[in-house]
């Protein structure tokens, strides 16, 4: 936000009929002992007060909303055909696939499939409504061509679901049986067609109701025929894999491999009735390989025809679609930094955080750039509560928090790209039009401790207890802008974990040191994903997991490549922007069993860099205390690498010693496994402090540990971690 801007809340809960909300300015967000605690100030402001607390229902699920099915199913005798290709992911109790139906009063007409995915034709009016069922059911993560018909001359249905397996493109290959699936029967009819949408992946209420997915899988090619199909037209259209244009009697269809950047339904070139396009709900993901993939293109954007399917989950979440509460008219008199609407209701107190930029024109010459990117990934993420994993990860017991429990009860406030869906995929958008429940003050991750957001508040306690005047900046700030929000500031400094960052944003902080800036990382394994944003709704941000990095997912062959730009996604350095090559360093180790200390290095004595450590002993241990693990060097750790292209003439002035073996080498440096990987034997686990410089006279400072920070308020902060960092940060500010 910036002075001038409206900032609106949405506030839902249960159990009181009011809260209380006051303006807040954050400042230090650990409870840890031996910590400053808890700070915040209260502000006086208009957006002060109680108001009402409405329980407010989350709109989950991803589906395809089409106008108008009575005029798409209509035709002279009540003759239809609904048809799509479909690798289902997950069973369930009723999986709608193709749909004109009034879930409210059961009428209309469905193509679904019911428990053990036995595929179905429901069918009719009310409590005459019938349904015709396979007695088996499809193989989840096959593809299939499946087709409900009625016959509107003989009151005959039949439901066909014909393999469509090659080498490539389902879970199981060719040597698996997996037979054509097929029932005929009578019903009668003709189905009285309800007032409502055709929706793939959903059912539609003529009342008002939300619309709740309820499919998982994915879906190419829907289609519907104003006649009946027969079974060898449906393996016709199976053995073509092309549009369903091939049979006669199309009277609509949809190319969802049109349009994959966005969230339009694209309605087929040929069809005897109207074009109608539509729109998917809940960001459903796109640029996934169909039934026709061959292994031939993994780049969609070269082979759109390849990716003409889209992958519905029951928990994705875009927009939760809640009431306004109030709004906050950011003026001049609030300044650039850190603020949190408190919300207090029934003895439980939240915060709801928001960041606030200088006025244009107003900038001060230090910028602490704060990672939302990584916020945004991270949100809501189960992989300490919800993963067997998490554990292991973090070499510790979980510490599970209210917070953690009101997360895992409700499901609905959607999942971050460390989670898995419900069938098992990986999470690959994220959005911020939700609640994000662990981004909040005084939260700990349950594997991690304090991380990101929490953990980006000691940079803001150390800047206001030393008394820098500093703005605040957000990764979308220089997604948005580029440079040109960097360059008012003589130095920039990063929040603690960066991790995720777009092509843009990494432009611009190599634009800004080329160009003369100085920049201060202050944590570890940043500028690692690669991230890109909704070109429709900027508020989603993509992620693709793939092939290489410590990932909780990996994307599915032929999968890696972002919907919503179409670059490859997973790590910069497979993309040849290893971090080194801008800041000095990289990710290189992680552990989570307590932090060490730095030892300083030959480098640290040199003239040029000295000034780096003026009131620090040569001998001095530094950082054998702190929030974090009780050491500076801890959590993620990054090294210097020349071959990953660390700036010649670098200057290593420190690096961390004697981790132990919860610390180990990052998957992407493991060619083989092999013993002595880990932190007490293997010489690359450790966090190598850097400095270099341009010719331009622009600088990188890299500290090179997400736990350096939360060292810096060691003994009432006179310590040598925030002797250091004021050092560098009064030269570089100055200078």
């Amino acid at each position: 936000m910036r002075p001038g801007q409206d900032l609106t809340f949405r506030v839902g809960g249960q159990g009181v009929d009011t809260f209380h909300a006051h303006l807040v300015r954050l400042r230090h967000g650990d409870t840890t002992p031996g910590g400053p605690g808890f700070r915040e100030t209260e502000l006086d402001s208009e957006v002060n007060g109680v108001y009402p607390l409405l329980d407010q229902p989350a709109h989950v699920g991803s589906f395809g909303r089409i106008p108008g099915a009575r005029d798409i199913l209509r035709s002279p005798d009540g003759s239809l055909t609904l048809f799509a290709f479909v690798q289902p992911t997950a069973d369930g109790a009723r999986q709608p696939v193709l749909s004109g139906w009034d879930d409210a009063t059961s009428t209309g007409v469905a193509l679904v499939l019911t428990d053990g995915l036995r595929p179905a034709l429901v069918f009719g009016a009310g409590q005459d409504s019938a349904c015709l069922t396979a007695p088996t059911g499809l193989q989840a993560g096959t593809w299939y061509a499946l087709a409900a018909s009625w016959d509107g001359a003989t009151g005959q249905a039949s439901v066909t679901a014909v393999p469509v397996v090659n080498a490539y493109n389902s879970r199981f290959g060719r040597v698996v049986a997996n037979p054509m699936v097929e029932i005929t029967g009578a019903l009668a009819g003709p189905p009285e067609i309800p007032a409502v949408d055709l929706l793939l992946g959903a059912l539609d209420t003529t009342d008002g109701t939300v619309v709740r997915g309820a499919y998982n899988g994915k879906i190419a090619l829907p289609a519907v025929y104003r006649r009946p199909l027969t079974g060898d037209e449906v393996r016709q259209l199976a053995g073509s894999g092309k549009a369903p244009a091939v049979i006669e009697g199309l009277g609509a269809w949809w190319d969802l491999s049109t349009g994959i950047e966005g969230t339009e339904i694209a309605p087929g070139d040929r069809g005897e009735g109207e074009r109608v396009a539509g729109s998917l709900v809940n960001m459903p993901t796109r640029a996934v390989t169909a039934h026709n993939w061959d292994g031939s293109s993994y780049n969609w954007t070269a082979h759109p025809e390849l990716y003409g399917a889209v992958h519905f989950h029951t928990d994705d979440v875009d927009d939760t679609g809640w009431a306004p509460t109030c709004t906050l008219s950011v003026g001049a008199d609030l300044p650039s930094g850190v603020y949190a609407l408190r919300l207090r209701a029934g003895g439980f107190e939240d915060h709801v955080p928001f960041l606030v930029g200088a006025a244009q024109g107003e900038e001060k010459s230090i910028a602490l750039l704060l990672p939302t990117a990584s916020y945004q990934a991270y949100a809501n993420e189960h992989l300490g509560s919800g993963s067997p994993i998490g554990q292991a990860v973090g070499g510790h017991t979980p510490l599970v928090q209210p917070l953690d429990v009101l997360k895992l009860e409700h499901g609905e406030f959607g999942r971050s790209t460390y989670d898995l869906h419900v069938d098992g995929s990986g999470v690959a958008y994220t959005s911020r039009r939700r609640p994000i429940l662990n981004m909040r003050p005084r939260y700990r991750f349950t594997h991690l401790g304090t991380w990101q957001f929490p953990a980006d508040l000691y940079l803001v306690d150390w800047l206001t207890e030393k008394g820098y005047e500093f703005d605040v900046l957000c990764d979308e700030d220089v997604h948005r802008r580029g440079v040109d929000a960097m360059r008012p500031y003589r130095v920039v400094m990063t929040g603690t974990h960066p991790e995720y960052t777009s092509e843009r944003m990494l432009d611009s902080f190599e634009d800004y040191v080329v160009d003369g800036g100085r920049v201060m990382y202050m944590g570890g394994n940043g500028f690692y994903w690669v991230v890109s944003f909704h070109p429709e709704k900027p508020w989603v941000m993509e992620v693709r997991k793939g092939e290489a990095g410590s990932r909780a997912w990996q994307a599915a062959p032929g999968e890696t490549l972002h919907s919503t730009t179409g670059e490859k996604g997973g790590l910069w350095r497979n993309r040849g922007r290893a971090p080194q090559k801008v800041f000095g360093t990289g990710f290189t180790a992680e552990g989570f069993n307590g932090s060490s200390y730095y030892r300083r290095m030959p480098d640290s004595a040199e003239a040029a860099v000295s000034w780096v450590f003026s009131g620090v002993g040569e001998e001095e241990l530094i950082g054998d205390f702190g929030l974090e693990g009780a050491g500076a060097a801890g959590q993620e750790l990054d090294r210097a690498d020349v071959r990953l292209g660390t700036p010649p003439g670098t200057y290593l002035l420190a690096s961390s010693e004697y981790h132990d073996d919860s610390y180990l080498l990052v998957v992407e440096e493991i060619g083989f496994m092999y013993p002595g990987l880990g932190g007490s034997e293997h010489r690359d686990v450790r966090a190598d402090m850097t400095l270099f410089e341009t010719e331009s006279g622009g600088a990188v400072f890299s500290t090179s540990s997400i736990a350096w920070a939360g060292s810096l308020s060691h003994n009432d902060y006179d310590n040598n971690v925030a002797r250091i960092t004021a050092n560098v940060l009064d030269r570089f500010s100055t200078l």
